[in-house]
Parts: C-alpha cells; structure tokens; sequence
C-alpha cells in the first residue's frame, strides 16, 4: 500500500570480449536503492545478484556464460525498506 511506485526497465549490450548484460531503469519514486534479480527461466523463479541495495539506476552483469539466456527484473525500495512490485522483465540471450 506504501509500496514504492513501479519502475521501468531495459537492457542492451554484449561485449565481444567478454560477456556482460548492461541494464538501465528509470524510477518515478523517491528509492534509496534497488534491488536486481536474475533467471534462467522466463518467469522465474528470480535470485537477487546484489548483495546490498544498487544506489544507480545502471547495473552491469558480468556473471553471464555464452550460450544462455538470462532474463532480468529489477525493484526499488524506499526509506522504510518496503520493496516495489517487479518491473517488466528484460531477456539477454548471450551468443
């Protein structure tokens, strides 16, 4: 009910040496972090790759492998700790 507002996500990117995903959201409320999320499978179930809450609105992976497809969701979490509902899922399939 408190919730921090929704977020809205997108990704790009695969370098030719090495593999990273480059992901980027833009945030209509007042966060002091977020959190990002992984999997494997469309859908989920997603595990959260920061240890502690992102303090930008960018995050690069470079914990991806060649061959997969990794899908992403990031959340925001204001002052009080509440976390926002998922964003919009984003994929990267790594060549």
């Amino acid at each position: 009910k408190n919730s921090p507002s929704s977020i809205s996500l997108t990704g790009s990117g695969v370098t030719s040496s090495g593999h990273s995903v480059a992901l980027s959201w833009s945030s209509s409320s007042v966060a002091i972090g977020y959190n990002i999320y992984v999997s494997s499978t469309s859908g989920g179930p997603y595990t959260r790759v920061n240890g502690s809450y992102a303090s930008s609105i960018a995050y690069t992976d470079s914990n991806v492998s060649s061959g997969h497809t990794y899908y992403f969701v990031v959340t925001s979490v204001n002052s009080a700790n509440q976390e926002s509902a998922k964003s919009s899922q984003v994929s990267a399939a790594i060549p």
